[in-house]
């Protein structure tokens, strides 16, 4: 990978083969970033490698690597050593979702979700920030959710990790204050991508009202640039967690769980 000119910044991307890690490394390349590319799918990579660099003229480092194994974050950041590459902004989109009743989920795939949605994204974090504090510039773009804000019935486990990512990028934005590095937590409500056919979800009340995954992304883009902590996209997600912070909390898990429920 070519980073001779660090005038020109490189972005590194999970999650980058679909939905709104596919679109926001279209808007990074489309700004003149230099990008790294990470997911499982090797030729969905390759292919959005290809169309970026015919587009944008730039270069496009693709990374396949599974997330839920919990030795691929450290072999990710290794392989930047190896070739002394600086990562300027981190976006840690990658994740999965487990639909369904606790107690009747598949406990390997919700450990599998664990391990992507919030081990290897700490582990990311970890590697990565220590170097862009010591450089004393860079950005970090962590993906959590509306449900970052509620408990979760039907989704309890996604739910909870996704709460755990927007607690630890409030902390690390305050810790970094005046460091020259900036975290975002961006949480979007329901936005269509692949998950929800994956986790057999589609047919919930609360898809309903679905964001693109395009406005998704140009959204968290400039929030992240303008240094926010957090970002919710969209008028009706922000009234909805806005109304959580008044409404009791069981009371609250009922309405979520109601909106969870399959619309039949």
């Amino acid at each position: 990978m070519d980073t001779s000119n660090r005038s020109v910044k490189t972005a590194l991307i999970t999650g980058a083969s679909s939905g709104i890690g596919y679109e926001i490394a279209k808007v990074f390349a489309r700004e003149g970033y230099n990008l790294v590319l990470v997911a499982r799918d090797k030729g969905r990579l390759s292919q959005l490698a290809d169309e970026l660099k015919e587009r944008f003229g730039l270069s496009v480092k693709v990374i396949p690597k599974d997330l839920s194994v919990g030795t691929s974050a450290q072999e990710i950041y290794d392989e930047f050593g190896r070739e002394s590459v600086k990562i300027d902004v981190l976006v840690n989109n990658a994740g999965l979702i487990v639909y369904g009743n606790f107690h009747e989920t598949d406990l390997s795939k919700e450990l599998q979700m664990i391990q992507v949605n919030l081990v290897s994204l700490t582990q990311l974090t970890k590697l990565f920030l220590k170097d862009m504090v010591k450089e004393g510039h860079g950005k970090i773009l962590n993906v959590g959710s509306t449900g970052s804000f509620a408990p979760g019935p039907l989704n309890a486990v996604y739910c909870a990790t996704k709460a755990y990512v927007l607690s630890l990028s409030e902390a690390l934005a305050e810790e970094l204050k005046g460091s020259g590095v900036t975290v975002t937590a961006l949480c979007p409500g329901a936005t269509t991508t692949e998950l929800q056919k994956k986790a057999q979800m589609d047919d919930i009340r609360y898809l309903r009202n679905r964001m693109d995954a395009r406005t998704v992304a140009e959204i968290g883009y400039r929030g992240l640039m303008a240094g926010k902590r957090v970002v919710v996209p969209g008028v009706y997600n922000r009234l909805q967690i806005l109304s959580v912070r008044f409404t009791p909390r069981n009371v609250v898990t009922r309405m979520v769980k109601f909106v969870m429920e399959r619309d039949k």
